[in-house]
């Protein structure tokens, strides 16, 4: 076979292998093609920048369902070092006697053809046309979904102002920010219950048993709720321990874990969006909280009608997360290539 036939016919096979990743300009980020589904045509890029909650591996999972069992056309994002290697171990504050680096995420251009992002970032520091590329998406009108703590994903403020007033990215676009562990930090867990009068709103079909390893995060002072405009969807109940069915601490009240809001930009649109602040690599081994992000993918694409009870969540391959935390030697965190993530 020549070289040209050989090229193409590979080719053709990586487009039509659902779950694929492909990896586009040096490894620098990874595609996931979509297959049939009622996301034929529609693109999500989702971004994996955090620290703590091993948004590197998890993002790449989620988009494999997203791409085989539901048709979306996936890109994966990632903050890198100066290696060009995705580096969950970069400081976000200034140590002392080091040299403090910018964070870095490549492909941020692709966000100007997503249909959704979903942001999974923690405190990042980006070069002001990073963060310009962000706020043009984030004034676009197009949907936002945030997971965990995306809520305080950039430690320098975004150049965003509308009526010359400085948008807060967590507090007033997500409707909250991380205020603080509601529970035990590392040392409790989460389990979700459905709000009663919001059981039949779409992004709660077929969704149940919602449980994860991490705990509940305060979004809003004690005594107050959910700004204006946020519809909470999900309870957070903090349990005794890690496990499943720990029994709940009766000295902690359930707090919001997941609501839906609108955001009014600078031009008069208007953008859904959804917030989970559970997210952790772990807590998405639960399909309940799988599915209910995948149900918000449609939600917030105004593709609603499309989600039913019964297409799949599944994990496509194996999905293995390293636990949360940052004793990065003693949790095998270490910088890898992109292509580790496949």
């Amino acid at each position: 076979m020549t070289q040209p036939l050989h090229r193409l016919f590979c080719s053709i096979a990586l487009v039509l292998t659902c779950g694929l990743a492909r990896a586009d300009d040096s490894q620098q980020w990874l595609t996931y093609p979509g297959g049939d589904g009622p996301g034929k045509g529609k693109r999500i890029v989702l971004i994996a920048a955090d620290q703590e909650y091993r948004s590197e591996q998890s993002m790449p999972m989620m988009a494999k369902i997203l791409s085989k069992h539901h048709g979306f056309d996936c890109t994966v994002l990632f903050a890198v070092n100066d290696k060009g290697e995705v580096d969950p171990t970069m400081p976000v504050y200034p140590e002392k006697g080091k040299e403090f680096k910018d964070h870095h995420i490549p492909g941020l251009e692709h966000l100007a053809s997503a249909d959704l992002v979903i942001f999974f970032a923690r405190l990042l520091t980006l070069p002001m046309s990073e963060r310009e590329l962000i706020v043009k998406y984030i004034d676009s009108g197009k949907p936002i979904i945030a997971l965990r703590t995306a809520n305080h994903g950039f430690h320098a403020a975004l150049p965003y102002k509308i009526d010359g007033k400085q948008v807060n990215w967590g507090n007033d676009v997500l409707g909250g920010s991380f205020m603080g562990h509601h529970g035990n930090w590392h040392a409790d867990s989460t389990r979700g219950t459905i709000v009663p009068e919001q059981k039949d709103h779409p992004i709660l079909i077929g969704v149940s048993d919602i449980w994860g390893n991490s705990d509940v995060y305060r979004t809003y002072k004690e005594g107050t709720s959910l700004p204006e405009g946020c519809t909470a969807l999900v309870w957070g109940q903090p349990l005794m321990g890690r496990k499943h069915d720990d029994p709940p601490n009766p000295k902690l009240e359930p707090l919001p874990v997941a609501w839906f809001k609108n955001w009014p930009t600078s031009e008069g649109k208007t953008a859904r969006v959804f917030q989970s602040t559970m997210g952790s690599g772990n807590d998405l081994e639960c399909a309940g909280l799988r599915r209910l992000i995948i149900n918000a993918t449609y939600w917030a694409m105004a593709m609603e009608s499309a989600i039913t009870a019964t297409r799949s969540v599944d994990i496509v391959g194996t999905y293995k997360p390293l636990e949360s935390g940052f004793d990065y030697k003693e949790l095998g965190v270490v910088p890898k290539p992109v292509s580790a993530y496949k």
